[in-house]
């Protein structure tokens, strides 16, 4: 092994280098996962414990030592339950964005695209205009890859072609089908009135409702696009990775649904139009 330098008795080789810079990497993708989250007062909560723990350990109070020992001795056992939403999240950033399932599984990916080339976009545009301007609230869940057979199962099937007509009287105030969300895979509409995760981000604005928080949770937990419209507004977001994007015009939301369908992305997708997003939000604002 080449060493570069010696630090006193330590020998630092460009190894270590790579080491500490893998770590550093790995420490702050956590760190993003967990910003935001309830997930950041639990880690605080079980770094003060672990101190008070060295305190009384170093001050010889064997009674209470002992008990905080107990905790201490079962700490990954318990992260692991504390933090496995976290996990979860970041083993899928993990299969998301790695350059083997880019390149490798392009060809699997290429053949899932075919049903879109039937794939009539313009319906679901048509009814996002009318639900908008009528202020009729609305939760559509996309997926490419996964027939959500969980969430699907929380509501009722349709298996019924995607259709303007369709998606407003779904979401029609007066429909049973109403509350919940519409789940659209292979260009039809798979199943109504599905029951989605709900963010426990906090750092969501705080006029958004359950609806917009269930758009945002459902996008962290699958890997799908989601499109939420407010009841009270009428404004429309587009949900992806636990990102959003809010003040599109209907062209740019028709872009972001076939750029997902696909698999066109951008790399860093909350990214994408942010200056035109935040002029748009401005001139809302002045309207």
């Amino acid at each position: 092994m080449i060493f570069l330098f010696k630090i006193g008795f330590l020998e630092v080789s460009w190894v270590d280098f790579v080491d500490i810079g893998l770590v550093s990497i790995l420490l702050y993708q956590v760190y993003k996962l967990i910003r935001g989250s309830i997930a950041v007062n639990i880690f605080l909560g079980i770094l003060a414990l672990y101190l008070i723990y060295l305190i009384v350990r170093a001050a010889q109070m064997e009674l209470l030592s002992t008990i905080l020992g107990q905790f201490m001795g079962v700490g990954v056992l318990a992260m692991i339950i504390l933090f496995q939403p976290e996990i979860r999240k970041f083993l899928l950033v993990i299969g998301r964005g790695t350059e083997f399932r880019e390149n490798i599984f392009k060809t699997i990916y290429n053949w899932r695209q075919e049903y879109h080339e039937d794939f009539d976009i313009s319906q679901i545009i048509e009814a996002a205009k009318t639900l908008k301007a009528s202020k009729t609230g609305a939760l559509i869940v996309f997926s490419r890859d996964v027939e959500l057979k969980f969430y699907a199962e929380t509501g009722d099937t349709l298996d019924a072609e995607v259709n303007k007509r369709l998606l407003v009287s779904i979401f029609n105030k007066n429909s049973p089908l109403h509350d919940g969300a519409v789940i659209i895979y292979k260009g039809r509409i798979k199943a109504a009135r599905c029951v989605l995760p709900v963010s426990e981000n906090d750092h969501m604005p705080a006029h958004f409702g359950l609806r917009h928080r269930a758009a945002v949770g459902m996008s962290e937990n699958t890997d799908t696009l989601v499109m939420a419209i407010s009841e009270e507004t009428g404004r429309l977001i587009l949900a992806r990775n636990g990102k959003y994007l809010r003040a599109l015009k209907l062209k740019q939301v028709e872009q972001k649904i076939l750029q997902y369908l696909h698999n066109d992305e951008p790399v860093k997708w909350e990214e994408f139009n942010h200056e035109e997003v935040e002029s748009a939000e401005s001139t809302t604002a002045k309207a």
